[in-house]
């Protein structure tokens, strides 16, 4: 029994009172957001801005295809691997989510109001990925000119940056909200 007082004390410990809490809501997106799917922001801007310009000598292009082929490999799911993380992180998620909104544990509600968008940002990046590698093998075989297909992967990732920009938007207004509610309804702390 002392273990489990224990691990109660752990998750009902102070979180959106903290400014801990705050800092690693704010740290986690910001990190989130340097990138699309690894691929730095500049890497795609630059290719951007040669498009636009339609520079398609000028290597942006390929540039942000190499950066692709990198980076790509590492965002397939197979659908054992699929079955397996969805199953995982529904168990975690929903067991934190009971644990915070129907205990009221703070540290749980706290995990929840973290973990919830970044397992959507992970499902829009699996999507992106799928909808970027038929690109990557039609640039690798040459199907078409490697222009076009720059500019279709640098409109689905730009796309994909402002919905993530909308989704963090909102995680960080929910978890305020959420916050909130939960300092106005313990002012104490229990």
């Amino acid at each position: 029994m002392p273990l489990l007082n224990s691990l109660l004390g752990f998750l009902d410990s102070r979180s959106f009172g903290t400014v801990w809490f705050w800092l690693v809501l704010l740290g986690m997106w910001s990190v989130a957001g340097r990138g699309v799917l690894g691929v730095p922001m500049d890497v795609i801007n630059r290719a951007r801005a040669a498009l636009r310009q339609q520079e398609p000598d000028s290597g942006e292009a390929l540039h942000l295809m190499d950066w692709l082929s990198l980076t790509l490999p590492r965002w397939r799911l197979g659908l054992r691997e699929g079955a397996v993380f969805t199953a995982l992180v529904a168990f975690g998620l929903s067991t934190l989510g009971i644990l915070g909104f129907a205990y009221g544990l703070e540290m749980a509600q706290a995990l929840t109001v973290l973990l919830l968008p970044f397992l959507i940002l992970f499902w829009m990046r699996i999507r992106l990925a799928r909808r970027l590698t038929p690109l990557l093998t039609e640039a690798e075989t040459g199907q078409r000119p490697l222009d076009q297909i720059a500019a279709e992967a640098v409109n689905q990732m730009i796309w994909h940056r402002r919905f993530q920009t909308l989704l963090s938007m909102g995680a960080v207004i929910a978890a305020a909200i959420s916050g909130t509610i939960w300092v106005l309804n313990h002012p104490f702390g229990f």
